[in-house]
């Protein structure tokens, strides 16, 4: 079985500077198209989001998607129609399943200083859920060095439960730190680095690189820099599709 990696570097993504956002998509999304960069395997959304002090997403609508917001710096204040209201900090995840609908606005909490965020989309194995809101902070000490397991379909070690058959992890890494994580076979997973840089199967990446890994049984976290990183263990599917 061929172990198949393909690295898209940071430098590559669509960028988009409206001011007071500046994104960077690592697959197609809004303005930004590319017909080779429209998600992977359930995985539909990353999008890097930097907001200038005192802006933000007005209310809008979202449905049949699984979205979850992972704050790097300042502080991110979401609201929603559920009636929940709060602010996303550093080691926070956000999770919001949007089943049947729901709308949500997200502001920079301060009027002083930006925030650094990134926001995710995954498609749901299920349409027509009830919309559902979970938020959970993940301490420096539970990712230092190590996979911590964010998010998964039955809530294994703590993690906030997606309608989906993904698991997402999110690691510190720096200096001799490393980590191993083994696979189910045939499984798909995607690599997101948040911050610094780090190699993973002896292949070197840097904040914002992404990298699409297709059947490889073990994925091994080493060389860290000050990094930061998400990876997402995926159903061997090519490309997104809603059902």
């Amino acid at each position: 079985m061929n172990d198949l990696t393909e690295v898209r570097k940071a430098s590559d993504r669509g960028q988009v500077d409206h001011g007071w956002l500046k994104s960077n998509h690592s697959f197609s999304f809004a303005s930004y198209y590319n017909p080779k960069q429209v998600g992977f395997s359930d995985l539909l959304v990353i999008n890097d989001d930097r907001v200038a002090a005192g802006g933000g997403f007005s209310q809008h609508p979202h449905r049949d998607m699984e979205i979850f917001s992972y704050v790097l710096e300042g502080a991110l204040e979401h609201k929603d129609t559920l009636g929940t209201g709060s602010v996303i900090r550093p080691g926070d995840v956000q999770l919001m399943s949007a089943g049947t609908g729901v709308a949500h606005s997200e502001f920079n909490a301060s009027k002083t200083e930006p925030v650094h965020f990134l926001q995710v989309w995954i498609i749901p194995a299920i349409k027509g859920v009830t919309p559902q809101y979970q938020q959970k902070n993940y301490s420096v000490e539970e990712k230092r060095g190590k996979l911590k397991l964010i998010l998964s379909t039955n809530g294994e070690d703590g993690s906030l439960i997606i309608n989906q058959d993904a698991r997402v992890y999110a690691g510190l890494f720096d200096g001799t730190e490393q980590a191993l994580l083994s696979l189910e076979d045939e499984r798909y997973a995607y690599i997101h680095v948040a911050r610094g840089s780090l190699s993973i199967n002896d292949n070197q990446l840097s904040e914002g690189d992404g990298m699409r890994i297709r059947n490889a049984r073990n994925l091994r976290i080493a060389n860290g820099q000050q990094a930061e990183v998400l990876i997402f263990d995926l159903r061997p599917n090519e490309l997104p599709q809603m059902k």
